[in-house]
């Protein structure tokens, strides 16, 4: 739990203790009362099987603990999050036909930044004892303190991270011949090469057609590519400092990051042309993806080529990649919950929900569901979520799921898990860090290809697009567009 939080409960004398579920001894229920009951609305972005799980758990709050007090929860789905963040703010704004605010919303950091420059977010720390939040996942609780003053104006509910999935039974006939190992993905330098060694093998495998080697790998996320490899290069691409932000685009770094993605990329070691890649795995088109821990569930367990031929796979998961030499960082992502300031008797009853909600066992219980990692301390333990798994009879269900879930409680200890800083522009600024790479390395890439089709060398082809001055003239366009689309 981070200090500042304590610090200013402290000095402010804050004694209001988060209600006792179990029901004794003293407490201030801010006016709820069974007999009149206190509706709060809750947006959220969760779809299909992770809905399904939030549902159940809304009816049963409303059954037990939010009848016992005079709570009825209600919940209602966004669809992405986008779409959830465009809708919350407009309400928070009072834009013309944008209808009422809800009482609680979904909401990744950029999003709650700007509802709290609008004066709209609740600092949830008056509502929490000490005891209680040092239960959380210190890093989460951090991500919360949007302005470093040691408030809580994003309350933790479920996280997820990535992890490297793997299709085991393509990889193991390439990895026998070529003499690789799954250890060479490692790192993104090592997952490079062996992505060339998997091109040339496929191309190999056609000896009369040039040029048709396949790709190896894709990623979702983009964003965390750049935003997390440059951290764990050592630099962050925005501070803050007294309110002014600040951009950094050290040459080295973008070097690195252009070498280990935009290159590979452009000479066709990696794709992406599905929504998500393991869309991409599906038709046999990658071999290896990094996603989120929630898109494991989503792995096939199979490929199908043609109408006309599909075969099982085994799959398999690893720790994301890192640099070479670098202290190992993983995503943190997963959004939080935002509790729009009303009057003390909503925003107390929002809080009575989240703690009822990210108690450990139902914590665990909607990890297993859903994919994300639990926000409790004690909830982190994958044991305990496989548990979880065989009693709602997930473990012969989704396999895959349950495996990445074991790699990424692994990754929360034996990683620095990162998530940049808010500020007012920071959400147009990660919609040009997802795209601007992935872009301008498919648009070389088809010109490149395009030049071959032609019947131009390789080589030759290639040159042009992954050479040093291309590098430079991709990096000052970088530097102009984030410029631009961070404001500065």
């Amino acid at each position: 739990m981070k200090q500042g939080i304590k610090t200013r409960l402290a000095a402010l004398g804050l004694a209001v203790g988060m209600v006792t579920l179990a029901g004794c001894g003293e407490k201030n229920n801010y006016g709820l009362s069974p007999d009149e009951p206190t509706t709060i609305t809750i947006w959220h972005y969760y779809n299909g099987v992770q809905q399904e799980n939030f549902d159940d758990m809304i009816l049963q709050f409303n059954q037990t603990v939010g009848r016992e007090m005079g709570i009825v929860a209600e919940a209602r789905s966004m669809n992405t999050i986008s779409d959830l963040a465009d809708s919350a703010l407009a309400t928070l704004r009072q834009d013309v036909g944008a209808g009422p605010a809800p009482d609680m919303f979904a909401a990744y950091a950029e999003t709650a930044y700007v509802a709290d420059q609008l004066g709209c977010v609740v600092d949830l720390s008056k509502y929490f004892t000490d005891e209680e939040l040092d239960e959380y996942v210190e890093g989460y609780l951090e991500e919360g303190d949007l302005n470093g003053e040691g408030e809580l104006k994003i309350f933790p509910v479920a996280k997820s991270t990535e992890v490297m999935m793997v299709n085991l039974t393509d990889w193991e006939s390439f990895a026998g011949a070529e003499g690789v190992s799954l250890e060479d993905l490692s790192t993104w330098e090592g997952l490079a090469e062996t992505a060339e060694k998997y091109y040339e093998y496929t191309d190999g495998l056609t000896p009369d057609t040039p040029n048709d080697g396949k790709a190896f790998f894709g990623r979702d996320a983009m964003a965390n590519y750049m935003v997390v490899g440059a951290r764990q290069l050592g630099m962050e691409f925005f501070t803050l400092e007294d309110g002014a932000v600040g951009m950094n685009v050290d040459k080295d770094v973008l070097r690195r990051l252009w070498d280990c993605y935009y290159v590979p990329y452009v000479k066709g070691y990696y794709y992406s042309n599905s929504r998500f890649r393991s869309d991409d795995t599906k038709i046999g088109a990658i071999v290896a993806m990094v996603c989120s821990t929630t898109g494991a569930a989503y792995f096939p367990d199979s490929v199908t080529l043609n109408d006309e031929y599909t075969y099982p796979i085994e799959g398999a998961v690893l720790p994301v990649p890192n640099f070479e030499g670098t202290q190992p960082y993983v995503a943190q992502q997963g959004a939080g919950m935002v509790v729009v300031k009303s009057d003390e008797k909503k925003e107390y009853a929002c809080a009575v929900f989240l703690k009822w909600f990210t108690d450990k066992e139902r914590s665990i219980d909607f990890s297993a569901g859903s994919g994300y990692l639990p926000v409790r301390k004690d909830a982190n333990d994958f044991e305990a979520i496989s548990a979880s798994f065989q009693a709602r009879g997930e473990d012969e269900q989704n396999q895959m799921l349950l495996k990445a879930m074991e790699i990424a409680v692994s990754e929360t200890a034996d990683y620095q898990m990162y998530a940049s800083k808010p500020f007012d522009k920071s959400r147009m600024a990660r919609d040009f860090l997802e795209t601007y790479l992935q872009e301008t390395a498919q648009a070389a890439h088809d010109e490149a290809y395009g030049r071959m089709e032609n019947g131009e060398d390789r080589q030759e082809a290639l040159s042009e697009y992954v050479s040093d001055s291309a590098f430079e003239s991709w990096y000052a366009d970088f530097v102009a567009g984030l410029a631009k689309a961070a404001g500065i």
